[in-house]
């Protein structure tokens, strides 16, 4: 069952990257002939995947565990309709667990295998497309502490232009929100100010975070 999973994922992988490749913008780059491969570019892309290392061991974390968050959420969704009201906080942490284990499991194998396809993907594309020297500005450029003081402050300018657009579209978007929210419960024949029977305790539902270890 675990090798079907990582064959899936890396099936997976491999589509959005071929996608990735036949799309308009790239179009021209993949018509040019591919750059041959010596062994001073070969060199030269081991230290680039080195640097990228840590993007390659998130991307496999990803991979591994959009599945069980998208099978948490669903399994978020069925709790009241199927377990009764007084099981539901126990079932809910039951399933986290499951989705906790499958990532523990999982991740190794998913992680290791990215690292080691890395060269003869990522390093055959380098190699295919740019020269010896453009790779080693590359390099240079990756390696810098510089680059990596600017990677490692991308969350922060990151949640600064997210927290300022929040705020500035705020007042124009809520209300497209709310009306959103009134046509769907028309369409589901849901009277939005019609208090609503209770269900139940809500259960806790899995927290999407909770899958990392």
């Amino acid at each position: 069952m675990l090798q079907k999973t990582v064959l899936i994922l890396a099936l997976a992988a491999a589509g959005v990257a071929a996608h990735a490749q036949t799309t308009p913008a790239a179009a021209s780059s993949a018509a040019a002939a591919p750059l041959p491969s010596t062994p001073a570019k070969r060199e030269l892309v081991a230290r680039i995947l080195k640097v990228q290392q840590p993007g390659i061991e998130a991307m496999a974390r990803n991979l591994v565990e959009q599945p069980a968050l998208e099978m948490m959420d669903r399994a978020a969704n069925a709790l009241p309709q199927r377990v009764p009201a007084d099981k539901r906080e126990s079932v809910a942490r039951d399933i986290q667990a499951d989705a906790r284990k499958f990532v523990d499991e999982t991740l190794p194998t998913v992680r290791e295998r990215a690292i080691k396809l890395a060269p003869t993907t990522i390093g055959t594309v380098l190699e295919e497309k740019f020269t010896e020297d453009e790779l080693k500005q590359i390099a240079t450029m990756m390696e810098s502490p510089t680059f990596a003081k600017f990677q490692q402050i991308g969350g922060e300018m990151q949640k600064t232009l997210v927290d300022k657009l929040v705020a500035e579209t705020g007042p124009q978007v809520e209300p497209k929100v709310r009306t959103l929210e009134a046509s769907i419960a028309r369409r589901l024949g849901i009277n939005p100010n019609q208090p609503q029977p209770p269900s139940g305790p809500a259960p806790t539902a899995p927290a999407a975070g909770k899958a990392k270890k």
